[in-house]
Parts: C-alpha cells; structure tokens; sequence
C-alpha cells in the first residue's frame, strides 16, 4: 500500500515507499510528545525550552544518520547557534526578547534538522532556500501521517492477536481476581484502621479531566510535527535531491526586464522628490513653520515609523527583483542601486527623527527596536550594494541571516528593557518626569531599576507604598504566575526579581 508524499502546495500526490525507519521515529515522537506536556503544560517558559530544543535536535540528527562531522561548514554553526538562542531563554526575563529568541531558536533547530538529513541550507541560493523551507514545513505538517500508516502495516492485526494468545491465560486470570481482590480489600479495610487509610491514600485519584486533555493534545500535537521532521531528517528514496530542490526553483516564473526597470524608476522619482525635501528642511534646517504650519522638532518627531515601514518594503522589492527579473541588465542594476542608495537617506531622516523623539521623551522598548531596525536595514542596504554590484545578489538572503543572528545576540547582550529602564531611571536622577508603570510594566530585567527608580522618588515611604511597590514589580515579573514557580519554568532574571523583593 502506497503512502502519501507531503511537499509544497501544489504538488501533486504520488504512491511512495514505506518510511524505512517509521518505528523507531513513531516511538522517539511519542517520547518528544510526553516530554513536551511535562515541560510546558500549564507552566511558564524558562529552563524547559532550552531543554525541549536540545532533545530536538538529539532525535533529528539520531533520525539523521549521520556523523556530525558530515555536516557542511556553512551549516555547521546552526544547532549551536539554536542551543545558545534556547538557553537565553531561561535567561532573560523581557517578553519581547524572549519571543524573538524563542522565534530564532525553533528557526534554526528547523533548518539543522534539514542539514542533519544531508541538504545545504545556507549554501543554496535565495530561491533555494524558500524551496527548502516548504518541504520542511510540510513534512512538520503531514509526513507524520505516512509513518503512522507504515508503523500500522508493519504491525498487522494478526500479529497482535498471536502475541496476546501467550498473555490471554493471564489475562483472564486478573479479570477472575479482581472482585475477590476488591472483597478482600474491603474486609481488611473494615478490620484495621492503618490499612484503612492507607488504601483510602491508594485509591484517592483527583482526575482533572480538562488537564488530562490538555496534557493529551499538548503530547499529541508535539509528536506529530517531531515525527514529521524526524522523518524529513531520515530522508527515505521519496525525498527530494539537490538537483530536485534546484530544479523546482529554476521553473519560476520571471518579470521581463524592461517592466523591472519602468517600476524601478516610477519609484525612484518619488523618492527623489523626498529625498529632496528631507534635504531642504530636515538636514538643511529650513523654515518648517512657515511651509507646513510645523515647528522643526514637530516636524523631525514625526513619520519615522512610516519612514521605516517604506525601508522594509524596499527591502522586499530588491529581492523579489533579483529573484525573478529576466536579465541584469546595466540599467536594471542601475536603477535598483539607485532606489536603494536613496532608501540609506531615508533611513538617515528616520534615524534623525528618532533621535529627537529620544531626547525629548526618553526610551521606551518600542523605540529600542526601531533604532535597531535602522541599523539592521541601514547595514543590509550596504550588503545590496556590494552584492549587486559583485553580481552575487543570491547570496544576499544569507547575509540578512547572519546579520539577524547577530543582532539577536547582540539584544540578549545589552538587555533592551534593561537599557531602556536604566536611561529611564538617569532621567528620574535628573529630576525629569518618567512614567513609572510603564516602567514597571517591562518586567523581571527591569525590576532592580524600577525598584531604584522609585526608591529615588520615593526612599522611606510608607508601608501600604511599599507594599503596593513590590506588589506591582512582582506582577510585571510574572512573579505572582503560578505557572512560574515550578522547575520547568526556572530562570535566571526572575530569580533575581525575587532575590531582590526579598531584601
């Protein structure tokens, strides 16, 4: 009986051969799944997650085969890279660093697991790599249902019946027994009271039918996608080769050059025209007031979110562009390093806006991050240039990985809610109205500024305040969760929370 191969959408069904390593994997998933409800069933996120990731990564490459010297050297650093993002999990205690750890770490266990099946990853071309990334989101997604159905055909119901025939005397012999073992129970219960309670303590199940659930979908859910990409790593006949994944990318659809170009330019007109204008009366210092009723800082303090959504979308175009133009003619090049040597000034007017906005309201994370995206969106720009120029624009996608690899170590080095809550409490010192709550609010990395924040404003209070105080920072730091007292959930900027409230 054939099985069903999962690829991309689109893809049509064919008849496949048994997965040949369906049992081991069947019972590794199921393992995965039980661990899963054990880590984080109704539990915070700390410890658990580094741990979940590197009993991941064990079975896709125990799924794999293969020697881990096999792996290539431009792929070689990605199950590392996914332990370090894992484990600064139970590190930090800011919930948007947090969410793009645990984003990163999962990406690339993701994409180690296809290297533990023998792929490239990073040394495919963009196209490639988009390709690589939907086998193995499909596979998460439904190869389990191919190994379900060759674990059930190796296991036929006649073997079953055949193996239960040697048990079937014990079995009827336990179903004899067990209203005389009730009986008996019963009676040595009604004549001593030890024995009493200590069947009472034996047989006082509190089943909770709702956690049961839970706990049940949780290990099923987590077993069906590590299935999935345990399989994808054991690689059977029926998966793609490289010359495959090449291939498929190579059948794309292309956009003539001349259309590219036209686009191009309509483009760069309008952002000529701004670029113009920034330089008139944001760098240029020109009367704002009299041409737009705005003074000159209302006019910098506002659009840079605007101004950085325009970066992005650049960003997307340039690679849609080299992905799919027929030719690289000189004026398509032209063009395209034109638009984005424009884009660097307009990420310039959005830097300087920011700055403004900084130094008259302060920090917040939001604005942390959009500096950052600045930087992250300035240097990618230069790599365009550069790739563009040495026509070697494929490889551009991987350089915007590495890039955001690290800026993500870089954000768990400086601690954003830290930084944040530290420039805010300078400016308290400074006698400059903060806002506490939000300060507050930014969790366990920022509870020991808080708490000097407050102590500033006010250092001998009263004892309803200070209750009130610590009350408020143990709620932001998810102190006061039930769900983050287990071990599970340990971790370090939480501990430290506490350590704190308790002097």
């Amino acid at each position: 009986m054939a099985a069903l191969s999962a690829g991309v959408a689109g893809e049509r069904t064919a008849a496949v051969p048994a997965h040949p390593r369906a049992f081991p994997i069947a019972v590794g998933a199921l393992g995965l799944g039980i661990l899963a409800q054990l880590l984080f069933f109704d539990v915070g996120l700390g410890i658990n997650f580094p741990i979940a990731v590197a009993v991941l990564l064990l079975a896709g490459w125990l799924a794999g085969g293969r020697p881990l010297r096999g792996l290539r050297p431009a792929d070689a650093w990605m199950p590392v890279a996914a332990l370090v993002f894992a484990s600064l999990v139970a590190i930090r205690g800011d919930r948007t660093l947090v969410t793009l750890d645990v984003l990163g770490s999962l990406t690339l266990a993701a994409a180690s697991v296809a290297a533990f099946g023998g792929l490239r990853v990073l040394e495919r071309p963009l196209g490639g790599v988009i390709v690589l990334a939907g086998r193995v989101i499909g596979s998460a997604a439904v190869r389990s249902g191919a190994i379900l159905g060759t674990v059930t055909r190796q296991l036929p119901a006649t073997r079953g019946r055949a193996s239960l025939g040697a048990w079937a005397g014990v079995v009827r012999g336990l179903l004899i027994a067990l209203p005389l073992v009730i009986l008996f129970v019963a009676l040595f219960s009604a004549a001593d009271a030890v024995f009493a309670e200590w069947t009472e303590r034996l047989t006082d199940w509190n089943l909770d039918l709702v956690g049961f659930i839970g706990r049940t979908v949780l290990a099923l859910v987590v077993a069906w996608v590590a299935a999935g990409l345990m399989g994808f790593a054991a690689r059977p006949g029926e998966d793609p080769t490289e010359d495959e994944l090449a291939g498929a990318w190579s059948r794309r659809p292309r956009i003539g050059t001349t259309e590219t170009v036209t686009v191009l330019m309509a483009i760069g007109v309008v952002f000529a025209a701004f670029v113009a204008l920034q330089a008139a009366y944001l760098f240029g210092g020109r009367d704002t007031l009299a041409e737009t009723g705005l003074t000159y800082a209302e006019y910098a303090r506002r659009g840079f979110f605007e101004l950085l959504t325009v970066a992005f979308l650049v960003g997307g175009l340039v690679l849609a562009a080299e992905s799919f133009v027929r030719a690289r003619t000189v004026a398509y090049r032209v063009a395209l390093i034109g638009l984005v040597v424009m884009t660097l000034v307009v990420l310039a007017s959005a830097f300087l806006r920011l700055r403004l906005y900084q130094d008259a309201y302060g920090w917040t994370e939001l604005r942390f991050y959009v500096l950052a995206a600045i930087f992250w969106l300035a240097i990618g720009a230069v790599m365009a240039i550069a790739t563009i120029l040495a026509n070697r624009s494929g490889w551009l996608l991987h350089g915007l990985v590495v890039l955001s690899v690290l800026f993500g170590l870089a954000f768990n080095v400086i601690g954003p809610v830290r930084f944040v809550a530290e420039k805010n409490v300078a400016r308290a010192a400074a006698d400059v109205e903060i806002d506490v709550e939000y300060l507050l609010g930014l969790g366990a990395d920022a509870a020991p500024y808080a708490l000097q924040s407050l102590g500033q404003k006010n250092p001998t209070g009263p004892p309803d305040v200070v209750k009130r105080i610590t009350d408020l920072v143990a709620a932001f730091s998810g102190l006061d969760d039930p769900g983050n007292d287990a071990w599970q959930a340990w971790n370090l900027s939480r501990e430290k929370a506490r350590e704190l409230l308790g002097r």
